[in-house]
């Protein structure tokens, strides 16, 4: 076949639904973290980094596409091993930013492995799940994914970022729930999660973390202090009403009453500029990626291809459900970031390396 006719093909079996949704919704992430920017003075600094990262991420998510999913598969090993080694690397060698030592910096670039780490987990369990061949209801399968996953738990925890390893704690036990695992293993893993929930407040746990909870259940307790993002990120929200203030008039984010306005709270910043318009579009655009995400992987006959796509779809979901969820005081904040419009060149670039996934697996996968 000419070369230039397998380009064609490739191109017209790409995804451009799901391509146009992301980045759509990536967009609107840029304008909010724009509109922030503005109220830091004359010099921008977060929107040229996000741009740069748009960049980055548009180029590896074409790049990761065009290789074969197989690829991925061959490798899969191999990234779980190195995002094992990059972990605890990092605990040494990492820098630490809000008391997290996640972090391993060159110059002005900052680089989180636990990022990277839920690409490896995602491509090692999937391959995990492939080569158990459907024999999901073992407890050998339970008891080997769970160590897999409690290896990178573990040392996520130990930087500390309860955030990160509860995303990959989650998408461990939402696969376990997509393969029709025994009702009775499903309630043994709760019951453990609470006993070690337990476990974690009174000797892991550190004291900025347990304000967190305690916040989420009594934001009331401490307004001005450990309760003050919730409750200022509320008022942003409501504020909004129907039509929002409009891009860089927001009072909440423009005079600095709301805190990590660019990171956590985004969505606050989007609910009080773009109003309830802004939040409805934010929320029907992940909920039609969702749906995109959940339908591919139904088109796909290879299980490998099939839970790369649901890992993905999984991470998105928990991601977006625990951010916006601590927005709006539902949820206890656990610092995630807002799947493709919070402001954060790696969290980004991890994104879109993720939709590649998704491609490769569209244009290369058995359907």
């Amino acid at each position: 076949m000419p070369l230039k006719r397998k380009r064609f093909i490739i191109l017209y079996k790409f995804d451009w639904m799901l391509a146009i949704l992301v980045f759509v919704l990536t967009s609107i992430g840029i304008a909010a973290i724009y509109s922030v920017d503005l109220s830091q003075g004359d010099v921008l600094s977060y929107f040229p980094t996000q741009i740069t990262a748009l960049v980055l991420g548009t180029i590896a998510l074409f790049v990761v596409a065009f290789i074969h999913i197989r690829v991925y598969q061959t490798g899969a090993r191999w990234a779980y091993g190195l995002s094992v080694i990059a972990l605890i690397a990092v605990l040494f060698l990492g820098v630490t930013i809000r008391g997290t030592t996640g972090w391993f910096r060159i110059g002005t670039f900052s680089f989180q492995p636990a990022e990277f780490a839920k690409i490896g987990f995602i491509l090692f369990l999937a391959d995990w799940i492939y080569r158990y061949d459907r024999r999901f209801q073992t407890w050998q399968f339970v008891v080997s994914s769970g160590l897999i996953m409690s290896v990178l738990v573990i040392l996520i925890l130990l930087q500390p970022d309860l955030g990160s390893a509860s995303i990959i704690a989650g998408i461990w036990f939402g696969a376990l729930v997509l393969t029709g695992t025994k009702k009775h293993y499903i309630g043994a893993i709760v019951g453990t999660g609470i006993l070690l929930l337990a476990v974690g407040w009174l000797f892991v746990f550190q004291d900025y973390q347990k304000d967190r909870l305690i916040t989420f259940m009594q934001p009331e307790r401490d307004p001005l202090g450990s309760g003050y993002n919730v409750q200022q990120s509320m008022i942003a929200i409501g504020s909004g009403q129907f039509f929002g203030r409009g891009l860089g008039f927001g009072s909440q984010s423009q005079l600095h009453f709301l805190p990590e306005a660019h990171t956590d709270f985004v969505f606050a910043v989007i609910g009080e500029e773009l109003g309830f318009i802004g939040i409805t579009l934010v929320l029907g655009l992940y909920f039609l990626i969702l749906w995109r995400l959940m339908w591919i992987a139904r088109q796909t006959r290879d299980d490998f291809s099939a839970y790369t796509v649901l890992g993905v779809m999984l991470l998105f979901f928990i991601q977006m459900l625990v951010n916006i969820g601590a927005t709006i005081g539902i949820l206890p904040v656990t610092g995630l970031t807002l799947p493709f419009v919070s402001y954060g060149g790696s969290s980004l670039l991890i994104n879109f390396i993720l939709v590649g996934l998704v491609q490769s697996v569209v244009l290369h996968g058995k359907r």
